[in-house]
């Protein structure tokens, strides 16, 4: 329901991640929420793309973000997936694990075979 209407009503400016827009268009939809977005319009997609959406349906909007952890923000609250960042610095850390546990491997065969 991509409404151009919206644009001169009393509206916000919502930010959807890439990886959620599908599934918050299809929840707009079954919610009956009216929205616009203009993909033509936006020069730079990697902060999400952008929807105007009217003010009154503020409330199912929120619930519809919580219920399926659709990552979304603002002009003034950026998106930041934490759970994304999460997962990379796990993948860091084990990779740091694995460079020492084989330079450990590295000096212990050193040493053994330095006193035999």
């Amino acid at each position: 329901m991509n409404n151009p209407q919206i644009i001169f009503e009393d509206h916000f400016k919502l930010y959807v991640s890439l990886k959620d827009i599908v599934l918050f268009q299809s929840e707009l939809e079954k919610e009956s929420i009216e929205y616009y977005s203009d993909l033509e319009c936006q020069p730079d997609i990697e902060e999400g793309i952008r929807y105007l959406i009217r003010n009154k349906d503020r409330e199912s909007l929120d619930e519809i973000i919580k219920k399926h952890q659709i990552i979304a923000g603002t002009e003034t609250i950026p998106i930041s997936n934490y759970r994304e960042d999460r997962k990379i610095y796990a993948i860091y850390l084990k990779i740091i694990l694995v460079i020492a546990l084989i330079i450990l491997i590295v000096m212990l065969i050193k040493y053994f075979f330095d006193i035999l």
